[in-house]
């Protein structure tokens, strides 16, 4: 009579234990597909991880991305140790990768280069806030790396010369990059762009590279479409054949450093700058701008003729009237002054 009650309480253990089982095997496996359950994602998203190196900035990050389980993410981080090994970059995070794919890239500080592009940039201050904006990088530091002498000698060039250092084109580069390697990388790649073949052709049109850089950057100023770049450097390169002075416009902007200006005056004319070509024979010191990849093939390339002289057309088209000699030029002027007036331009 005694033993029905053990047998009884022997199934009712049984009972427990196999459910216990069945509830770990569940959960395990509940827990297996959570982890190894891929991100839905429709693109890549990209996680940011600046100096702070914030985890929990990373972890806010990743719930945007829809992270298949804050909780499970954090266990597996602190089992893979990836809170003490957090690194800066920029991170891809693709369909399909798990929650272990992603702490692997992100210990592993395997970055996704950014894509880097500037062009249509005139000052040093323009184009640290250009950098600035697409990198892990503080833009009054880059600034003031672009006006360290020392940073600038290391380079190759001179104060007035730097802005030939930086070719506009698109450049993979990582987000977290430092001044002092984008630096070595943009003198890298000035080394690659002038090859053989385009010092060549500066040799033969008489400028060293630089030289072709600032009437370059003088020639995308004045032209607004680049069809007339090898038409307004052959007249540069004419004026400076025959010694005469450039009398370009934009290097006047330049000095007076206002490149709003639609109407050059005399006192405009008279300003002191080595970059005042209406005063100064021959290039300026620098370019005046950072010239695009097409202004200076246009200027390596001039067209052959006998122009001397440019003058906006009168449509205000944004295109030029070119002219051979002084007074051909000045019934050009006269028609452009003209249209201003009528206009109200001053």
């Amino acid at each position: 009579m005694e033993q029905k009650p053990k047998r009884k309480g022997r199934k009712i253990f049984l009972w427990a234990v196999l459910s216990l089982l069945m509830i770990v095997i569940v959960g395990a496996v509940v827990v297996r597909k959570t982890i190894f359950k891929p991100f839905n994602l429709e693109e890549t998203v990209y996680i940011y991880i600046d100096n702070e190196k914030n985890y929990e900035e990373v972890i806010t990050q990743l719930k945007k991305a829809d992270l298949p389980s804050e909780q499970l993410f954090r266990i597996l981080s602190e089992r893979m140790n990836y809170p003490g090994n957090i690194k800066t970059g920029r991170y891809a995070i693709k369909d399909g990768m798990t929650m272990l794919d992603v702490i692997r890239v992100l210990r592993a500080g395997n970055q996704t280069p950014v894509k880097l592009t500037f062009n249509n940039v005139r000052t040093r201050e323009d184009l640290a806030g250009r950098i600035s904006q697409q990198l892990m990088m503080d833009s009054a530091l880059l600034a003031n790396a672009l006006n360290d002498p020392e940073k600038i000698k290391e380079a190759g060039f001179d104060e007035n010369t730097l802005p030939a250092l930086f070719i506009p084109n698109t450049y993979e580069v990582y987000w977290d990059t430092s001044i002092d390697h984008l630096l070595n990388r943009m003198k890298k790649e000035y080394d690659r762009f002038w090859d053989d073949a385009r010092k060549s052709k500066a040799e033969k049109i008489g400028l060293s590279p630089v030289q072709v850089s600032t009437l370059a950057s003088i020639v995308e100023e004045e032209a607004t479409y680049s069809e007339e770049y090898p038409v307004v450097a052959g007249l540069y390169l004419n004026r400076l054949k025959k010694g005469m002075r450039l009398e370009a416009d934009p290097t006047v902007k330049f000095a007076v450093g206002d490149f709003s200006l639609r109407r050059i005056l005399f006192r405009h004319l008279e300003v002191e700058s080595p970059y005042n070509t209406y005063r100064n024979t021959g290039l300026p010191p620098g370019p005046i701008r950072i010239p695009s990849i097409q202004a200076i093939d246009g200027t390596l390339s001039p067209q052959q003729h006998n122009y001397l002289f440019m003058c906006a057309k009168e449509d205000l088209s944004g295109k030029h009237n070119f002219a051979a000699t002084h007074a051909e030029h000045a019934r050009n002027a006269a028609r452009y002054q003209r249209a201003l007036n009528e206009r109200g331009i001053f």
